[in-house]
């Protein structure tokens, strides 16, 4: 494997420009050699090249687990996002070398469920091609719905109808008659505690898919998901944080963050997103309260205020003291 110290080299295999505005990629080794084995739900860190400094977008991962041959991501060329992925877009073709991180899976799939129900909102749909992909390998009772604004609009769509799990597929557009369109009151049973839900996809569809299975009674163990992007209000009043390893005390400014000050005294705590939805900034809370902005961390992981997304949250208080 030709890697270095920013991560593994990867060659651009093809490139297939899809419904949606979304260009699928498939990456292999830059020597050919098999790739790092990932779980279904995983996600690759891609550095955006040609940019002055780094510039890293997370993608989950859409092809087979079983498959180290090659990865395959989706890129939705948003016209409303920070540039990242216009970028892509724009600069890549077959041949491109990029460089990459991970695999990493902060939204694991757990196959013990006795059934599972997958929820992919526009691009969402990628992690959920992998989840399904295993899920099907195993033999496992699982349905995926797929929700996009319009039929014509489909990524994967061909691919979804030929597959030899096609019969779990359920799509549901937009512009479809009323009856095909997702309905939650029909598609979300009753909780059993042994149906686990995965969602993905933009923030809204995302939160009234979770809404919908709390207020139905699923369990908070039961219900899975992966924020791509969030838009986030890190400002607030001024507070300090120490950084109790580094022996170092900053003061983060109203429109400040964490990261940011404490890079300024030389202490770096790596950061991909700035949205608060990878967890790579996420760093271990010795003392006070954080304020969570991300999307990152559980609810019940927000309790315990263990730890802290440095590029957008904040103290509730004071004083923060951070294990870095």
């Amino acid at each position: 494997m030709n890697a270095d110290a920013r991560g593994i080299v990867l060659m651009v295999r093809d490139r297939q420009d899809d419904a949606g505005n979304i260009m699928r990629l498939r990456l292999a080794s830059a020597d050919g050699m098999p790739l790092p084995q990932f779980a279904a739900g995983a996600h690759i860190d891609v550095q955006v090249p040609g940019e002055e400094s780094a510039v890293w977008r997370q993608y989950s991962l859409c092809s087979d687990p079983a498959d180290t041959e090659q990865y395959e991501i989706g890129i939705l060329k948003d016209p409303s996002s920070r540039g990242g992925s216009i970028a892509l877009h724009e600069r890549v073709r077959v041949g491109t070398m990029l460089t990459a991180e991970g695999p990493r899976n902060h939204f694991p799939l757990d196959e013990t469920a006795e059934h599972t129900l997958l929820f992919g909102g526009g691009i969402g749909i990628t992690p959920m091609l992998s989840m399904a992909k295993r899920l099907h390998a195993l033999g496992s009772e699982f349905t995926l719905h797929y929700c996009t604004r319009t039929a014509a609009g489909t990524a994967f769509r061909a691919d979804l109808e030929t597959a030899p799990f096609s019969r779990h597929v359920r799509l549901h557009h937009d512009d479809g008659p009323q009856e095909q369109r997702l309905d939650l009151a029909r598609d979300l049973p009753p909780p059993d505690g042994a149906t686990h839900i995965y969602v993905c996809g933009p923030s809204g569809f995302m939160d009234w898919v979770i809404s919908c299975a709390e207020a139905c009674g699923y369990p908070p163990a039961t219900i899975h998901r992966e924020y791509f992007s969030a838009k986030i209000d890190s400002s607030g009043d001024s507070f300090e944080v120490e950084a109790r390893e580094s022996g170092v005390t900053v003061t983060v400014g109203p429109k400040d963050t964490i990261a940011r000050a404490l890079a300024r005294v030389g202490v770096k705590i790596p950061v991909k997103c700035e949205e608060g939805v990878c967890g790579t900034c996420l760093t271990s809370v010795l003392q006070g309260i954080p304020d969570h902005r991300d999307k990152f961390l559980t609810d019940e992981e927000r309790e315990t205020n263990e730890d802290i997304c440095t590029c957008c949250s904040r103290a509730i208080g004071a004083r923060l003291v951070l294990d870095v």
